[in-house]
């Protein structure tokens, strides 16, 4: 078997002196942040008339990035490497190692919707629809930083645009970190970027966000048959990986999610 052999890339985007350089991972996590944040404070321009509004994007975005930082953390330890953590708890902050999980990410994130609209007595939904919508910019450029760094890649393959991965045995495999940045990334922000723009499918509150949730579940459920298991975890049930069966309840949910926003809207 041959495959496309991975580019030299070094994973050090800046170097700063001889020990110290930014990552390109922390360049993707910057970047996500800051393009959502853009894009964010525009969507809320769009409705000046209701909250959340430009500075409700403004306010919140610190407390986003803690929650997707911990929560993408804790969500990796408890889901994926719970034995590993349990028997080196002073390991868990060291999150420059590698370890962090979309789905406690995304419950991160929830959380702090719900805490900060709770306090500022404005919709978790209509907060979750702008967030959802941006979100896609991070999974992007996060899943190029993953090829980039030669990790999460795929299972072996024969397919002619096979890559040959530094840690991936020497074997050509799926290049999955770019499928997850094609599909979860741009087909999902395409999607979210036209119904953002029809006024009517924006204002209905959790529907956009809804798009997302199931949208996500669904494309991140189909690239994990082309995705290589985490080793610690392996196939449940022999077929499906962990990150399939966290990803289905997503996309069940998104389902019920529109079709609870679009019967209020009804009602409404």
């Amino acid at each position: 078997m041959t495959g496309i052999i991975f580019p030299d890339i070094d994973p050090i985007a800046v170097h700063i002196g001889a020990s110290f350089g930014i990552r390109w991972y922390a360049l993707a996590y910057l970047t996500g942040f800051l393009g959502g944040w853009l894009y964010a404070g525009h969507l809320a321009d769009l409705d000046r008339d209701r909250r959340p509004n430009h500075e409700d994007i403004d306010n919140i975005l610190p407390l986003l990035v803690l929650g997707v930082i911990l929560g993408g953390r804790i969500g990796y330890v408890l889901f994926y490497n719970f034995g590993y953590y349990l028997e080196n708890p002073l390991r868990i902050p060291y999150i420059w190692e590698g370890g962090m999980s979309f789905h406690g990410g995304l419950l991160g994130v929830a959380a702090v919707c719900f805490v900060y609209a709770y306090r500022q007595k404005i919709s978790p939904l209509a907060l979750g629809d702008i967030l959802a919508t941006v979100a896609p910019i991070g999974l992007f450029f996060g899943r190029i930083a993953n090829f980039i760094n030669g990790e999460l890649y795929g299972r072996i393959t024969t397919v002619s645009w096979a890559v040959i991965f530094p840690n991936g045995g020497g074997l050509p495999r799926h290049p999955s970190q770019l499928y997850e940045a094609f599909l979860e990334g741009l087909c999902l922000f395409v999607v979210l970027f036209f119904a953002a723009r029809n006024p009517v499918l924006r204002r209905t509150t959790g529907l956009l966000f809804g798009i997302f949730v199931a949208g996500y579940g669904l494309s991140r459920f189909i690239i994990e048959f082309y995705r290589e298991p985490d080793p610690q975890v392996g196939l449940i049930l022999q077929y499906f990986s962990l990150g399939q069966l966290l990803s289905l309840p997503m996309f069940f949910a998104g389902i019920y999610l529109i079709h609870y926003a679009r019967k209020s809207k009804k009602a409404a």
